[in-house]
């Protein structure tokens, strides 16, 4: 079993694009129909007209951060420069966490927490 997409729906799918390409720095696909796909990895990351999203779920589709994505980086600080410089609000961070990770949080378009990590060594062992 794996994961084969994280799709998230948004209000507007233009500036959602703008933000997952140009911000967070995922390599942009294609759009087409709604939709709009990057490269992240190893992993499809997608993104879809909320409108269009009851089609699919059979219900309307509530918006906000039930959730977060989270971007493995090479050095947090230097993302979180340059997430200042492009006007994106730092919700918090940079820092070091206990369990490995040195994060940077900032919201979307629509709201869903982007988490950017690199790894640290671990400050506390899990008991």
């Amino acid at each position: 079993m794996e994961i084969g997409y994280v799709i998230l729906y948004v209000g507007e799918l233009e500036r959602s694009v703008a933000f997952y390409r140009d911000v967070v720095g995922f390599a942009y696909k294609f759009t087409d129909a709604g939709y709009a796909e990057f490269d992240a990895g190893g992993v499809r990351f997608a993104l879809y007209e909320r409108r269009r999203a009851e089609w699919l779920t059979g219900r309307g589709v509530t918006p906000g951060a039930g959730g977060e994505v989270v971007v493995m980086v090479d050095g947090v600080d230097a993302y979180a420069e340059r997430l200042v410089a492009a006007g994106v609000q730092v919700l918090s961070g940079p820092a070091d966490r206990p369990w490995g990770h040195r994060t940077v949080h900032v919201a979307d378009p629509d709201g869903f927490v982007v988490e950017f990590a690199e790894e640290i060594p671990r400050a506390r062992q899990r008991r």
